[in-house]
């Protein structure tokens, strides 16, 4: 049986609920993610009996949660994402401190791509120096170091 036919009249107006083993293998993760998520404050799933219930609700805050992981941002700040989400307040602050947070974790990414670069580069130079050295030891030359 689903977890909608478990579930209370409340949740199934709610529209259509999910069970924890449905989420972990639509978003390819482990129920224990899901449970650390909950733990976190991220996810808020009701009960029916024993079995945990998930609303479209709290499938839309996991996949922002994953969302945000994907990008690198911490669950803090993820749980200000999924926050917002939710929020009926003025949304135009909180976008703002959100564009903020995107912003600061461009700079530090383009940070790690440019030291990425360097060190291929480097890696690219030792590589071509080994190449001639190899080289030059097969062909009885001596190397020149």
């Amino acid at each position: 049986m689903s977890a909608a036919t478990h579930a209370t009249p409340a949740a199934e107006g709610a529209g259509r609920l999910f069970t924890i083993t449905e989420l972990a293998a639509e978003f390819d993760i482990t129920p224990r993610a899901i449970r650390f998520y909950e733990d976190m404050g991220l996810l808020e799933p009701a009960r029916s009996g024993r079995n945990r219930v998930y609303t479209h609700r709290d499938r839309t805050r996991l996949k922002l949660t994953l969302r945000g992981k994907r990008l690198g941002l911490s669950l803090q700040e993820v749980k200000q994402l999924v926050d917002m989400y939710d929020s009926e307040s003025d949304a135009v602050p909180q976008l703002k401190a959100f564009l903020e947070v995107l912003r600061q974790h461009r700079r530090q990414l383009q940070q790690q791509l440019d030291d990425i670069e360097v060190t291929l580069a480097e890696i690219a130079q030792h590589e071509e120096r080994c190449e001639n050295l190899i080289s030059e030891a097969l062909t009885g030359n001596p190397a020149k170091v």
